[in-house]
């Protein structure tokens, strides 16, 4: 039986709040068992870009990277972002490493090819190097991924964050038995926008149409759920979509997603 390996990823609204990233990172520290932490950074990103006088430009949700803007991600992802959350989990005794893709070789991607829209430095996953990252895991470290991957050509990428999170979940899978936590505002995924305790606790494969059909799965929710039932067609166990406490075992008020 396949030991659990946890993955948990927090969007840029907790890092701008430093109460709300102080409690997320004492609840991950206190997680039990092995475990990789993923983040993004965008606000911060554009909040740095716009100081130095760079504008940022974004399509259907997505940032265009430059390579001015590539380098203030690199600066704000790599940098200040990951080894702020690195030292203040070393401060709750959980001895993080932060990385890039980059590093140690662990996740490849390719530089998107333009169809409609270029995007410019931003990289698919294609390669995630779980053996490298398992020996991070098995001397005790607890790897802190940003949303920066290579090309194996020194060239770095902006990668999206739940796609990294995904992707490192699948890819580990071929070692530890896998889970993914969704962090973010919401309780979970609700069956009312309006109403936000109106959580679905358990999505599968039929339920998931279901709710299509009916229409309550739409617009931004869509490719995310999307992306969720790839990930678990390819080895991850179980995906985990809710606010923060669900980190915790008293919590269960988030929803599950399966098979």
């Amino acid at each position: 039986m396949k030991e659990k390996l946890s993955i948990v990823k927090i969007g840029g609204n907790i890092i701008e709040d430093e109460t709300a990233l102080n409690a997320f990172l004492k609840l991950f520290s206190n997680l039990e068992g092995k475990k990789i932490l993923v983040h993004g950074g965008g606000k911060r990103a554009t909040h740095i870009a716009s100081k130095l006088g760079i504008e940022s430009q974004m399509v259907n949700g997505r940032r265009i990277t430059d390579a001015e803007t590539l380098e203030v991600i690199t600066m704000v992802y790599g940098g200040l972002v990951n080894k702020n959350v690195v030292a203040k989990l070393q401060a709750l005794n959980t001895d993080a490493i932060g990385l890039t893709g980059a590093d140690i070789n662990a996740i490849k991607s390719v530089k998107r090819p333009v169809k409609d829209i270029d995007f410019g430095f931003v990289g698919d996953v294609k390669q995630v190097a779980h053996q490298s990252i398992d020996k991070l895991i098995q001397a005790d470290f607890t790897p802190v991924f940003c949303a920066i991957t290579h090309d194996g050509n020194g060239q770095l990428l902006n990668t999206n964050a739940d796609t990294i999170t995904s992707q490192v979940a699948v890819g580990m899978s071929a070692l530890y038995e896998t889970s993914i936590y969704y962090c973010f505002e919401l309780n979970g995924v609700l069956e009312d926008i309006n109403d936000k305790n109106s959580v679905i606790k358990h999505i599968d494969s039929n339920t998931y149409k279901d709710l299509l059909d009916r229409g309550i799965i739409a617009d931004g929710m869509l490719p995310k759920l999307e992306n969720c039932f790839d990930a678990l067609r390819n080895g991850v166990k179980n995906i985990n979509m809710g606010n923060t406490a669900m980190l915790t075992q008293e919590n269960n008020n988030f929803t599950t997603i399966t098979l």
